[in-house]
């Protein structure tokens, strides 16, 4: 199971816009993601409403995992666009 540890890089946290960039971005990596607060119970990364339901704050920890072949890539451009607080999924890392 590959695993990404990153704080949270938009200052409203993982809430609508945020939480749709997020969203489609995991989407888009075509591997099945999670995504959980630190210590907590993870959900489906390309759920809205899972990722809304976490009420991720600015700063906060998150994690994201994946057992799919292409994990390591798909999490790596999923962290760096959560801790950036990117605008869209980065096309490289």
């Amino acid at each position: 199971m590959a695993e990404r540890r990153v704080n949270v890089g938009w200052a409203e946290g993982l809430h609508a816009r945020p939480a749709s960039i997020f969203v489609r971005a995991a989407t888009a990596t075509g591997v099945p993601v999670t995504i959980a607060k630190a210590g907590g119970d993870p959900v489906n990364a390309a759920s809205m409403l899972a990722v809304l339901g976490l009420g991720a704050q600015g700063g906060e920890e998150i994690v994201l995992a994946s057992a799919a072949e292409g994990a390591d890539a798909a999490l790596e451009r999923l962290a760096k666009l959560v801790a950036e607080g990117l605008e869209e999924l980065p096309e490289t890392v």
